[in-house]
């Protein structure tokens, strides 16, 4: 596997290595573009990226605004989940973040682990795409030195569980190709929709770093795969956007959560938030939400639904927004959801029976 020189973006190996394929060269393909490719069905979505640029500095004070708010709720759901993986690792621990939303969590989750509980743990972060699936040629890379038992596969949060039910598809896939069972399992900062394993909350709350991009994730883009032109043992291929590095506020947001988290580690208190029936409950509250949601803007597919903060920003980051719905429309937790869409002239309606923070729906394209 091709893998000489390990790739750690504007981390360091201490950190993590990416295994990811950076590209030379990758195609900028507009939103508009890539969402009318994308619904057509003439392209997947993993087969294209819109090339980023800088925040501007108005925005940029809503990820400040955001660490005030909620810098130390993160630290104490990164101690909750670090326990929660050494309850359930007793032999070992590797970490193995999906990039790009788990791979700050699962940086922090290595010095957590590391620094509070002494316990060692490599960190990887590697590609998995709704339909595509995870990357087997960079899980296959990971066993060549870590037993399959010890795998911790880390994100940010789930919204409708769609990333946790590939995870499960891929790994079964993936047992019958490789006779390797790895166990499916999810662990995360907040899980909305009931399809994590392990979680710390399941609270739709403003994870600071979801405001942002490259530059709070090594500088690396969300991940692409293109079937066509990969060669069958490449990695996942990204971006690596080096020219933002006078701009880069990756190492800066690890240092500040690792700072918060040795100040709350002696709190008392505290519990992982995701119980067996918890879950089955947030998965029924998921569901109904969907199917109402569908309902009553006449969407085609629950694709077209993002529930939760971190989701909603997703979408107006990256795609083509055709409303925001929002609980409060004055909450601090979504100044940066109503910044983006009055940016983009999106409308927004308020629902104060809202089940989440926030939710965005995708504009469904006339073709």
């Amino acid at each position: 596997m091709k893998n000489t020189v390990a790739f750690t973006g504007s981390y360091s190996l201490d950190d993590v290595q990416f295994l990811l394929k950076p590209m030379t060269t990758l195609a900028d393909t507009p939103v508009h573009i890539k969402e009318a490719l994308i619904q057509s069905g003439k392209k997947h979505y993993s087969e294209m990226l819109t090339h980023e640029t800088l925040p501007p500095e108005d925005y940029l004070s809503l990820f400040y605004r955001a660490m005030t708010l909620n810098q130390d709720r993160m630290a104490e759901h990164l101690l909750l989940l670090a326990r929660g993986i050494l309850a359930t690792r007793p032999r070992g621990i590797t970490l193995v973040s999906l990039a790009r939303a788990g791979t700050p969590v699962g940086v922090l989750l290595k010095h957590v682990l590391r620094r509070h509980f002494n316990r060692q743990a490599e960190h990887y972060s590697i590609s998995i795409l709704r339909d595509a699936g995870l990357d087997q040629n960079a899980l296959r890379y990971i066993l060549q030195n870590h037993a399959p038992e010890s795998l911790v596969f880390v994100d940010g949060w789930t919204g409708k569980g769609v990333i946790a039910r590939q995870l499960a598809t891929s790994l079964q896939a993936f047992a019958a190709s490789d006779g390797i069972h790895i166990p499916a399992e999810l662990y995360v900062l907040t899980d909305l929709s009931g399809w994590a394993a392990v979680a710390a909350s399941s609270e739709d709350y403003l994870i600071p770093y979801c405001i942002l991009n490259a530059t709070v994730s090594g500088l690396v883009s969300r991940s692409v795969y293109d079937k066509h032109t990969a060669s069958p043992t490449d990695f996942h291929g990204c971006l690596y956007y080096g020219q933002f590095a006078p701009h880069d506020l990756s190492n800066y947001f690890i240092n500040a959560i690792l700072g918060r988290v040795d100040m709350i580690r002696h709190m008392p208190g505290g519990r992982l938030g995701a119980g067996p029936n918890n879950r089955q409950q947030l998965q029924t509250k998921s569901q109904q939400f969907l199917h109402w949601i569908a309902e009553r803007y006449g969407i085609t597919q629950h694709n077209y639904i993002k529930p939760g903060i971190g989701e909603a920003t997703r979408v107006l980051l990256r795609r083509e927004a055709r409303l925001l719905l929002l609980q409060d429309l004055d909450s601090e937790a979504t100044l940066h959801l109503r910044w983006l869409a009055e940016s983009k002239s999106i409308p927004i309606a308020v629902f104060m029976d809202l089940p989440y923070r926030a939710v965005t729906l995708i504009r469904e394209i006339e073709l």
